[in-house]
């Protein structure tokens, strides 16, 4: 160990107070001897300890007082030396107490600022999500409102059959570009599994069924009024619960609602 190190170990502040075993104190004797830096070391802390008991026992008497700082002095067999190194030691380490304080408070001043930009993050995303929800079902109930509006589109009432007695639909069916739009809104949710399929009938001269779409975002929809594919010709329009994915033909037994145009 060299001198820098050893005076940088605290043995010496120990030393000063008396706190070391006989074979510490001939050891730091020893390294006193050997290197002048820690012989003036020494010196410095006995003279900020005198100086700084000034201050903290004022009840003593200055013959009292003198007499304890010349046995302290002769103790140790040390010249005077000027504090100012020792005063800047220890001014040291309470800068560095503060800065390490300092530090401490300006973190967590930080990590409450990260949290607070965290949730101020979380909610702008929040809104955005909420708005985008708002504009799609504005979006969507315009478009409702069009169709609803639309004189060129005709309103058939689907009335409930004896599967589901209390079930309705609508169909608002364009005789000029064939689009037709469901309102589902009567209808069941149904069951895990199942789908409502749509059926453009053509009654004469004989019954004939075409599908012309599933209601699958019968769940997601918040108007239920859904759009399917075009109909040509089409005299009612029936809806039946059939199976996910839907049936190449109508299941007569699960016919929900019948409606003619």
């Amino acid at each position: 160990m060299n001198s820098r190190e050893y005076i940088e170990s605290g043995i010496l502040e120990l030393y000063v107070f008396g706190k070391l075993s006989d074979e510490e104190i001939a050891e730091v004797n020893q390294m006193a001897n050997q290197y002048p830096e820690v012989k003036e070391e020494i010196a410095a802390i006995e003279k900020a300890v005198i100086n700084l008991s000034y201050g903290v026992a004022p009840h003593l008497s200055a013959t009292n007082f003198e007499k304890i700082r010349n046995q302290l002095l002769a103790k140790h067999k040390v010249i005077q030396m000027k504090p100012k190194n020792a005063i800047t030691q220890y001014m040291g380490w309470i800068a560095a107490a503060v800065f390490v304080l300092g530090m401490g408070i300006q973190f967590y001043k930080l990590n409450e600022s990260n949290k607070a930009i965290e949730t101020l993050s979380t909610e702008k995303s929040n809104l955005q999500k909420s708005m985008v929800d708002l504009e799609l079902k504005k979006k969507e109930s315009e478009d409702v409102l069009a169709i609803l509006r639309d004189t060129n589109n005709i309103t058939i009432t689907l009335a409930g059959q004896q599967v589901a007695p209390n079930a309705y639909a609508k169909a608002y069916y364009n005789k000029n570009t064939k689009e037709v739009y469901i309102d589902a809104s009567g209808l069941p949710t149904p069951p895990e599994g199942m789908v409502y399929q749509v059926w453009a009938l053509k009654l004469e001269p004989v019954l004939t069924p075409t599908s012309i779409g599933l209601l699958d975002s019968y769940a997601t929809s918040t108007t239920k009024v859904i759009k399917v594919e075009n109909a040509n010709e089409a005299q009612a329009f029936g809806i039946t619960l059939e199976p996910a994915g839907g049936s190449t033909g109508p299941t007569m037994e699960q016919l929900y609602t019948l409606g003619k145009v």
